[in-house]
């Protein structure tokens, strides 16, 4: 059997919403993005590293998420990544192709067993990095709520070459695609939904001045500060204008292919959920942003095959 084709790296992701543009001062103002590209309906914002965007904001009628945004090293890695879903039994879109986005570049989409669209993207248009002291530089992972927890890591595991990192429970997931901890989280839910995006500051000391400046201009962490057992981060939650709720994090851990062994950390454990203990367990209303509103996807993209 041949190895399996891993995904590289998160870029980022593509929300949506009702009048999800019309919040764009707040990832400029507040959250400390940049604002990168901008038409009818659609806005871009980057972060401080080289990705084109990390944080897309389109009009739509349901909350929820356009796409999740992956990168894959080059066109030869790309065609064997395709060339594996499509072995594996995935939904793909269509084959690869050059992208007329502003964003460029080469790949192809497909839909993952809860309807969500992941997009695949190689030779994109960069940034050169501009350091700016206390902005997120890259979105450190996405978390995903999931009716089928067991079938959508298997999907993530076998058809796009995530590995698992840890385990909460038998409540949540945690899964790599390179030494970033986990890219992708899932969580147990009643239904399909976004639980958060998180945002990585370069050092403990910018994600700190990074809370700082939310609350001189009147945000306050609904969660956090505190330290996360799995991955050993620091998190500070917060919710958007759209309802969404986005994290602060900094120093994830860095996973060693050849030592590293998954564990199942306890959720009875006050200092497994938070290290420090500084944050102390979730309220009900932290845990109701972060259920999320239930997001139908994208079923009517489903194609048998690719032709």
């Amino acid at each position: 059997m041949t190895d399996t084709v891993r995904v590289e790296s998160l870029r980022g992701i593509m929300m949506r919403g009702p009048g999800i543009t019309a919040t764009l001062p707040f990832y400029e103002d507040m959250w400390g993005l940049r604002l990168a590209h901008k038409e009818d309906g659609l806005a871009l914002l980057r972060g401080t590293g080289p990705e084109a965007y990390l944080y897309g904001l389109k009009d739509g009628p349901v909350f929820g998420i356009e796409y999740i945004h992956f990168a894959m090293r080059d066109r030869a890695s790309m065609d064997a990544l395709f060339a594996q879903v499509v072995a594996r039994g995935a939904s793909v879109v269509g084959r690869p192709a050059p992208f007329d986005d502003w964003v460029g570049g080469y790949g192809f989409e497909l839909i993952d067993p809860d309807n969500r669209r992941l997009r695949f993207r190689t030779e994109a248009r960069r940034h050169d990095e501009e350091p700016e002291w206390a902005k997120p530089r890259k979105v450190s992972h996405v978390v995903l709520n999931t009716a089928d927890m067991e079938g959508v890591q298997q999907f993530y595991t076998d058809v796009l070459g995530f590995r698992v990192s840890d385990y909460s429970a038998d409540q949540m997931v945690f899964l790599r695609c390179n030494t970033d901890h986990h890219s992708i989280a899932l969580v147990r839910n009643a239904y399909a939904s976004v639980n958060h995006v998180a945002f990585e500051m370069p050092t403990i000391n910018e994600f700190m001045r990074g809370i700082g400046r939310m609350k001189q201009k009147g945000h306050v962490p609904t969660w956090g500060p505190g330290r996360h057992g799995p991955g050993n981060n620091p998190f500070a939650y917060f919710v958007s204008p759209s309802g969404f709720c986005i994290e602060f994090t900094s120093e994830l851990q860095q996973i060693d292919e050849a030592t590293h062994e998954a564990q199942v950390w306890s959720r009875n454990d006050p200092e497994a959920m938070d290290r420090w203990m500084t944050a102390g367990p979730p309220t009900p209303a932290q845990r109701a942003v972060m259920q999320g509103r239930p997001d139908p996807g994208f079923p009517d993209l489903r194609m048998a095959e690719a032709t």
